[in-house]
């Protein structure tokens, strides 16, 4: 039998004996060790009574486009974003360098000799040499399926980049706007505060009053010019936090709402938490416990012989001297043979460090999922609690308007003093101050459900893009 059907027979047997790489761990499989002691709920804990239908693509749900534009750019311009997107582009290379070392590997050689050769030797020529390791035990596939599984990580750490720099952006925005509106609401009452002074004055001029209630009064209102100052520099400071986000020079002359949004919808009754698996973070966490159990089939077979099959043809000639039984172009094919004898336990080792690292991947996933679980219901918790008060604050906001509008009538007529008026006007300011706070937070903690659940409230990812942008 010739060499070269001795070599083709050789690589048919290897590609036929090739063993098929095992799949690696489903999250099911692997859950209750990287969750041990956490036992999810069918549902969340803190649940909605409420019945409404589900959504998707959750910005839009704000019906902002001030906010949407905002995000846009922050899509493009972010500079979290782009790092992310280079991590992705090195995995992606990575994957193609391991898919190369599947192929045959064909190299060219050439030299020229005779006198004036660098080395003397007198050999001139070219030759083609191809070289094929063949990957019966799926090192080398597993190696690739590593590299697979880390840029399906990349993947997914980049979109969860994305939805957390949009919830940021969004929670920045309606920070901005309530700081706005906390100015506005501050401004407000400077310009009622004085017209207490003018009245306090009056009352003065034609004996009614005297000097004590005129100081009172103007002290007041320099107690709300002074937090006018404060709300100024916190609306200017959100401003700039808000443009930092979306990538421009912070120079706080960014437009925002002169109102809160709505809040969303309801969050639906019985929303299961399995929505959670959704979520790209956990993905990422799932796909980098692939990589890893990658990495131990790659350890293990690194400990069994490899055979690489070889063939080359070349053309060689001397000037110097006269080449014996040489004709050409020289064929050749065969094959060779390493088997690892003795490396000190290296091998053994790197089984054991890849081990190691899995039952890493596996410890993390499950830190992720803990943490996810955490945030689901503390948004959720924070989200209701925000509701309620929100109710109980808008009734006390209308009985201290009213209380204020009595204890102003009765100092007009000379039945109260003005110092009743302004611990009432104080009262009055807080709870609107407290009604805005709350308000907002709501948005904030719809935001922060959002980002932990992954999405919106389907069931499954949302078709529809985060972020609608022109082509």
């Amino acid at each position: 039998m010739s060499t070269r059907n001795t070599t083709l027979a050789l690589a048919v047997f290897a590609m036929l004996s090739a063993c098929a790489l095992q799949a690696p761990p489903k999250p099911e499989e692997y859950k209750a060790e990287a969750l041990a002691g956490v036992r999810p709920p069918a549902q969340w804990t803190a649940a909605s009574d409420a019945v409404a239908p589900v959504t998707g693509a959750w910005l839009a749900t704000f019906e902002d486009p001030r906010l949407d534009a905002l995000v846009a750019e922050a899509m493009t311009n972010n500079l979290d974003l782009r790092v992310a997107a280079t991590r992705v582009q090195v995995a992606s290379e990575y994957v193609k360098l391991a898919d190369a070392t599947l192929w045959p590997q064909v190299n060219l050689l050439a030299r020229g000799g005779g006198e004036m050769g660098g080395d003397s030797s007198g050999l001139s020529g070219v030759g083609l040499y191809a070289n094929w390791e063949l990957d019966l035990w799926g090192r080398m596939r597993s190696a690739r399926a590593a590299s697979e599984a880390t840029y399906g990580s990349a993947l997914a750490e980049a979109e969860f980049a994305r939805q957390s720099v949009a919830a940021m952006v969004a929670k920045a925005y309606f920070l901005a706007v309530e700081a706005t509106l906390q100015l506005r609401l501050a401004e407000e009452t400077v310009a009622t505060s004085q017209q207490l002074v003018t009245l306090a004055e009056q009352r003065q001029r034609i004996g009614k009053g005297d000097g004590y209630d005129t100081a009172i009064a103007r002290g007041t209102v320099e107690s709300y010019r002074d937090t006018v100052e404060k709300l100024t520099l916190s609306r200017t400071q959100s401003l700039r936090a808000l443009e930092a986000l979306v990538g421009r020079y912070p120079a706080a002359d960014v437009e925002v709402a002169t109102q809160l949004a709505k809040p969303p919808g309801p969050i639906p009754a019985g929303l299961p938490s399995e929505l959670l698996e959704r979520r790209p973070d956990v993905i990422a966490a799932d796909r980098r416990v692939a990589a890893a159990f990658y990495g131990v089939q790659e350890a293990k077979a690194a400990r069994l012989p490899s055979i690489s099959l070889t063939a080359s043809v070349d053309d060689i000639s001397s000037d110097l001297f006269v080449l014996q039984d040489r004709n050409n172009p020289v064929w050749s094919a065969g094959a060779s043979l390493l088997q690892p004898v003795f490396n000190a336990g290296a091998l053994q080792t790197q089984v054991r460090i890849r081990t190691a690292e899995q039952k890493q991947a596996i410890a993390e996933y499950g830190q992720i999922g803990a943490r996810a679980f955490g945030e689901v219901e503390d948004a959720l918790s924070a989200e209701f609690a925000a509701a309620r008060r929100e109710a109980v604050l808008g009734r006390a906001v209308a009985e201290n308007e009213t209380a204020l509008q009595f204890g102003q009538q009765r100092f007009k007529v000379g039945a109260g003093d003005l110092r009743a008026v302004s611990q009432q006007q104080i009262a009055v300011f807080g709870t609107r101050s407290a009604l805005l706070r709350v308000q907002s937070e709501r948005l904030v903690q719809r935001v922060n459900l959002y980002l932990a659940l992954g999405g919106g409230f389907e069931a499954a990812p949302a078709t529809t893009p985060l972020v609608q942008t022109k082509e």
